[in-house]
């Protein structure tokens, strides 16, 4: 299960932090995309960060776990000593790069672009920029986003700390539909042809969201019960379906929207903050999403926002970059049917 180490990631004391510190003093690090543009020129360079991301206590082959392959200088490629299926590996095996065509010094080029990109960067302007196809391009960021992930089981929250809870719709403005759209779709039909999504913050911490099916509260509850502690303070909207919180040992306020927006700490500002920069990037940016896809432009702008206040864009990426081994997503999963070129 891939977790980020600790619970508040933005806590100088997490021994995260301490590691990456420890690696930029060992190996002069890029902080900046100049910098890493000129770095990731070297394939050498490229494969030696990943390697020593992936190997901190020396390579080790994937197949058999034996620690003293050979390097091929001429393939980029290790061997390992034991004669077995798979003997000659690379360090895309096993990461989100496995099988893919592409050199590092494009994907990583890549990572470090969409971390780092406050609104998102589109797979048009990463196809510009790196040279390939718009294609290849979008499988490319939604591997990444894969990396981006938060699966940790740790909650928010806890005694003293306050939770806000609030829900939103993803989809296309009534201001832009054509009058009689509108009226179909709005008027009559309500949220339906919107996307529900519900974030949870700690404030000071981390923030987490998730698409859930509708705001009743079989979908909202659960969600809250999964990320936050009960000795936490919840603050939420008037909406009915968090109504029996308090009721399960949460300690719950609530602020009417219709009559104020803040009552002294009672508010769900800091969501209402996340969600307008979500939507600036889904509508400025990407355009159009899917609503099957639309749980990985979640992923990718967490990990923006819980991410903000490292000091550098390079820690950003060495965090992507440390969570891209043991995971795979095919062509075919992401789009429900076989790649017929490769990305």
């Amino acid at each position: 299960m891939n977790t980020y180490a600790g619970n508040n990631i933005l806590d100088k004391s997490n021994p995260f932090w301490y590691s990456l510190s420890m690696r930029n003093q060992a190996v002069k690090k890029p902080r900046t995309l100049q910098q890493a543009i000129i770095y990731f020129s070297n394939p050498d360079n490229c494969i030696q960060l990943v390697a020593k991301m992936r190997w901190p206590d020396g390579v080790t082959c994937p197949a058999c776990g034996r620690k003293d392959a050979r390097f091929l200088a001429n393939q980029k490629k290790w061997q390992c000593k034991s004669v077995h299926h798979h003997r000659q590996f690379s360090v895309k095996v096993g990461t989100i790069f496995e099988d893919s065509a592409l050199p590092l010094d494009k994907w990583l080029t890549a990572i470090w672009m969409v971390s780092n990109c406050k609104n998102g960067v589109s797979s048009y302007e990463v196809a510009r920029a790196l040279g390939i196809t718009q294609k290849s391009a979008w499988f490319m960021l939604h591997r990444i986003r894969l990396a981006m992930q938060n699966h940790s089981l740790l909650k928010l929250g806890g005694r003293g700390k306050e939770v806000e809870v609030d829900e939103s719709f993803i989809g296309g403005a009534a201001r832009f539909m054509h009058e009689e759209k509108r009226k179909r779709r709005i008027t009559e039909t309500g949220s339906k042809d919107k996307t529900p999504v519900i974030g949870i913050l700690e404030r000071g911490g981390q923030i987490r969201a998730a698409v859930i099916p509708n705001c009743r509260r079989a979908h909202v509850e659960p969600q809250i019960h999964k990320n936050v502690d009960k000795k936490s303070t919840v603050y939420t909207d008037a909406l009915l379906s968090y109504n029996g919180l308090r009721r399960q040992g949460f300690e719950h306020a609530t602020i009417d929207h219709a009559e104020k927006y803040v009552d002294g700490r009672v508010h769900t500002n800091g969501l209402e903050n996340f969600w307008s920069i979500l939507k600036r990037g889904l509508k400025g940016t990407y355009i159009s999403v899917e609503a099957f896809h639309l749980f990985r432009y979640l992923d990718e702008q967490v990990f923006r926002y819980n991410f903000r206040e490292l000091p550098h864009d390079g820690f950003r990426f060495e965090y992507v970059l440390a969570h891209i081994f043991g995971k795979r997503l095919t062509y075919s999963e992401v789009t429900g049917k076989p790649a017929t070129t490769p990305a």
